[in-house]
């Protein structure tokens, strides 16, 4: 038995929907919502069927307003210095040290004189980063955001417009060691540049 066009439509609809459902990034649940939702808008249309149309719509517009929000220049990021023995921080470590295996499978606490750094979206903690003073150079140890804000451009405002955090706090570079790819990528990506003493990021007073 075959299938009509509309109906591969509707199947391709709610197929977009239901992977939406199965994302845990944010940002990647929305953008395919948001294609979901305007196939529906179409699938809606060739029935036609107005209620299809209108409540796909609103999913739509609601889609485009989160992600306009997620990407704001403004958007509520921030970096707090913590005690690198904070039960708070230690909790938050163990509670995703899988996560942070992958990226950084030498981790596994700070040291007493790390220096540390809680990172949070609005209001709520999203990462962490933890890194060793050598003068007033910062040796990054551990830079690690949530798999659901990983799209959220966290990194790129940490090491941009919140490089203040490091800087108040003596330093005018973070150096990482190279040798992780995905890694590597990501601070190529956030600003860092290959030097011979590894990744460099050099810091703006």
């Amino acid at each position: 038995m075959g299938f009509s066009t509309v109906e591969l439509i509707g199947y391709l609809a709610s197929a977009l929907v239901v992977t939406s459902l199965a994302m845990t990034s944010v940002v990647r649940l929305r953008i395919v919502s948001l294609i979901g939702s305007v196939v529906f808008v179409v699938y809606g249309a060739l029935l036609p069927s107005v209620p299809i149309i209108l409540t796909n719509a609103a999913v739509a517009i609601l889609n485009i307003w989160f992600l306009r929000k997620e990407f704001a220049p403004n958007r509520d990021l921030g970096a707090v210095p913590i005690d690198p023995h904070s039960p708070f921080l230690l909790d938050f470590l163990r509670s995703h040290a899988s996560d942070i295996h992958t990226f950084h499978p030498d981790f596994d606490t700070p040291d007493a004189g790390d220096f540390a750094l809680v990172l949070t979206r609005d209001g709520l903690p999203a990462g962490a980063l933890v890194g060793t003073p050598e003068g007033s150079t910062l040796r990054l140890r551990l830079d690690y955001v949530m798999h659901a804000y990983r799209d959220s451009r966290i990194g790129t405002w940490m090491y941009g417009k919140g490089s203040r955090v490091f800087t108040e706090a003596g330093f005018d570079r973070v150096v990482a060691e190279p040798g992780r790819p995905a890694l590597d990528s990501y601070l190529l990506g956030v600003g860092f540049t290959q030097t011979p003493d590894g990744l460099v990021l050099q810091l703006r007073s």
